[in-house]
């Protein structure tokens, strides 16, 4: 008897909760209405507790130039992390970069880590909208290493 209400309340909170973590961006826009939200101990952004999730969603791209041709550079080689279970890219530590006043420190980094590169472009990219137009992609650069 006990492994069953187990079982049951393993069930109903993980409906409850998918249903609050679905809720404001997917099945509100689906059925065209205002739906009640649960109140329980369940964060508003859903899954990913206690942050504030947008329907945008962007990331960083840094490219080494080598000749006047740019390659892609993988950003696991950028920050190399040693802690087991913590991917910094996973959890877009990247864009921290773009801030202006990293700039400097940021290129300097790359110019001691990859030599080889006479020059970097540091790009962002963004999609405005995950729900509604989730294949549009807006790319641009955030500014050149020389």
């Amino acid at each position: 008897m006990r492994n069953k209400l187990i079982s049951i309340f393993v069930i109903v909170w993980l409906v409850v909760f998918t249903y609050e973590s679905t809720r404001h961006f997917y099945l509100e826009p689906f059925f065209g209405a205002r739906l009640p939200k649960v109140k329980f101990l369940f964060p508003p952004a859903g899954w990913i507790m206690f942050f504030n999730l947008d329907d945008s969603y962007g990331y960083t791209e840094v490219y080494g130039i080598k000749d006047g041709r740019a390659q892609a550079i993988d950003p696991h080689q950028i920050l190399q992390t040693r802690a087991i279970g913590y991917d910094n890219i996973n959890r877009n530590a990247l864009v921290s970069v773009l801030s202006g006043d990293v700039e400097k420190p940021f290129c300097d980094f790359l110019r001691r880590k990859f030599p080889y590169f006479d020059s970097f472009t540091v790009t962002y990219v963004n999609y405005p909208s995950l729900t509604t137009r989730p294949f549009e992609r807006e790319q641009g650069v955030a500014y050149e290493c020389r």
